[in-house]
């Protein structure tokens, strides 16, 4: 019966240690998954920027010359991501794929013009920015009119602003419920132990002393659970690399690197304070308050 009460004994606080461990691993993932996203939230807003349509309709009867002269011109622009030329006979091809029908043999002509498609950097998708680009686009001889979906533009310069306040309100609350929970995880630790502090407190021990192997213990639950965290995060990026190029720049080392010691040192300071203070809690209560 002597030899099987130290091993049950061990198994069970391997138990605990491990529970302790699991849970702050869950919570510091969530911490990491948060700040690669807000890490990341400007990336998002400018994916979705330069994906607007900014069209320039074209002149009849443009010659190749003064067509591809122009798309230089707007390709060495500052505010000019990518540019495309659509010619009269695809865009007309375009549209019968989308209606089903041929109107070009139907109308037996083809109304549409020659366009050129761009893609502004996500800085000039502002609406006074894009109406100085509108001007300096129409002084261009070869420019019929530009198109552009105003609309879009204000309703996603709007969403973007109420988004990135939605996402600072978020970060300050998940930071608030994650340090409530390693918190009360930890305390709840400490406090199957409260009788050995107040052993330890009987016999002379100093509160440094007392609070140093729980500190020592609970840090390494916090620099474990943040190895944990970061290992699981690295993992689904690589496993979800292809859809996460668009949203998240994976190969942005800064990033990366900033998420993972952002989420180790969530979990060595909460770790740590928790610790020093329900420690503490325990250190001022008399033998009988610990009932």
């Amino acid at each position: 019966m002597r030899k099987k009460r130290p091993s049950k004994l061990k198994r069970r606080l391997f138990r605990s240690y491990l529970t302790v461990t699991i849970s702050i691993s869950l919570i510091l993932f969530m911490v990491g998954l948060l700040s690669l996203l807000v890490l990341n939230a400007g990336r998002l807003t400018d994916y979705v920027r330069e994906h607007v349509g900014f069209t320039l309709v074209l002149q009849e009867n443009l010659r190749d010359a003064e067509v591809l002269r122009l798309q230089k011109i707007l390709s060495a622009s500052a505010a000019v991501k990518s540019t495309e030329y659509i010619n009269k006979e695809d865009a007309a091809e375009s549209l019968a794929d989308d209606m089903g029908e041929d109107f070009v043999d139907f109308l037996g002509f083809n109304p549409l013009f020659s366009s050129i498609d761009l893609k502004l950097h996500a800085p000039y998708m502002q609406e006074d920015s894009l109406l100085v680009l509108e001007n300096e686009f129409l002084a261009y001889p070869q420019v019929r009119e530009v198109y552009y979906q105003r609309d879009l533009v204000k309703v996603i310069n709007n969403n973007v602003r109420r988004i990135s306040l939605f996402l600072l309100v978020l970060v300050f609350l998940m930071l608030f419920i994650c340090t409530a929970l390693i918190n009360n995880t930890i305390r709840i630790s400490i406090y199957s132990q409260r009788f050995v502090i107040n052993t330890m407190k009987l016999v002379g021990a100093t509160r440094s002393y007392i609070r140093r192997p729980f500190v020592v213990r609970t840090v390494s639950y916090g620099l474990l659970g943040g190895l944990l965290a970061n290992f699981v995060i690295w993992a689904l990026v690589l496993t979800f690399y292809d859809s996460l190029q668009n949203f998240v720049d994976t190969n942005q080392i800064d990033a990366l690197g900033i998420t993972f010691v952002v989420t180790l040192l969530s979990g060595l300071i909460i770790s740590w304070l928790s610790t020093y203070f329900a420690v503490n809690k325990y250190l001022r209560m008399s033998y009988n308050e610990l009932f």
